[in-house]
């Protein structure tokens, strides 16, 4: 929970703020970007919410930050009531976010799939009673992708609860050693039908990305939309292997895919063509001689 009394002096006077908690993990600034902003090592509050809409995503940003480090002077027990129920958040075709990022994550984004053949959750958010309960009236979860090691958070206790399969890489097993589905590949593998894996190493040996309906692409820590520059970014720091990581992201350019729905970074929704053209783009910004 937030504390006034740390509140930051980069926040702009008003309701909302955000305190020396802050861990700059960016999902107050993907869900209220009219509001929230990065100064310095921290987000903070730089206009303060405007209208109906601006103060809803700003209570969802309070709501699903992993540390509890938004806050405000006055709450109103009834917007943060409709933020909370506004969770999962859809995004398209039974794809939505799911808020409540998990410290145990730094933060990283979670989402949920709704199938008829099983729902699934990509990476895990918080635990909580809310989201437990949303999954419940939609089906339930039949498997919890893990896109790598840093991503479980509360992925272990969805499972229990569920009945559901956690499926991760061998290569970052070690973070699920119980896991009940483990792939060893180099190459695709079709989960289920509309469900495929794509190994795709480089911040982590077993980083993988699921690719839904050839048209989701949920990344983790792999690939990310930067909106400021309108391009696709990927990991500088904390890579496992730089060069593998590079070969992934060409690989990807033989998939066709509308959607980067990344754990780190914002997401992002292009024509299929466009798509490449910006995984091109971030390949000759990074090594020269991309493939056509």
């Amino acid at each position: 929970m937030a504390n006034a009394n740390k509140r930051l002096d980069s926040n702009v006077q008003g309701n909302f703020y955000v305190d020396a908690t802050c861990i700059d993990c960016d999902t107050c600034r993907q869900l209220a970007p009219d509001s929230f902003e990065e100064v310095g090592d921290y987000s903070a509050v730089t206009r303060q919410p405007q209208g109906e809409e601006q103060t809803h995503r700003a209570y969802q940003a309070l709501l699903a930050c992993p540390v509890g480090s938004i806050g405000t002077e006055q709450s109103e027990k009834g917007l943060l009531h409709r933020a909370m129920d506004s969770f999962p958040l859809p995004i398209e075709a039974g794809v939505s976010y799911c808020g409540f990022n998990s410290e145990k994550s730094f933060g990283a984004n979670s989402f949920f799939v709704e199938h008829p053949d099983g729902n699934w959750l990509i990476d895990s958010p918080r635990y909580l009673k809310h989201l437990v309960e949303s999954f419940e009236q939609r089906g339930g979860i039949a498997n919890v992708f893990l896109t790598h090691r840093d991503d479980v958070a509360d992925a272990e206790r969805y499972a229990r609860h569920f009945g559901a399969r956690r499926i991760i890489h061998r290569a970052d097993s070690s973070a699920v050693p119980d896991a009940e589905w483990v792939i060893d590949a180099a190459d695709p593998v079709m989960l289920a039908t509309g469900f495929e894996l794509i190994p795709v190493p480089g911040h982590t040996p077993g980083s993988c990305a699921l690719l839904y309906d050839e048209r989701f692409l949920f990344t983790g820590d792999h690939l990310w939309w930067e909106p400021s520059s309108r391009r696709l970014g990927a990991p500088h720091n904390l890579v496992w292997n730089r060069h593998e990581l590079y070969e992934s992201i060409e690989k990807l350019l033989d998939h066709r895919f509308e959607w980067v729905l990344a754990g780190h970074g914002d997401r992002v929704r292009l024509i299929p063509e466009d798509m490449k053209a910006k995984l091109r783009e971030l390949l000759q910004s990074r090594r020269p001689g991309p493939r056509a």
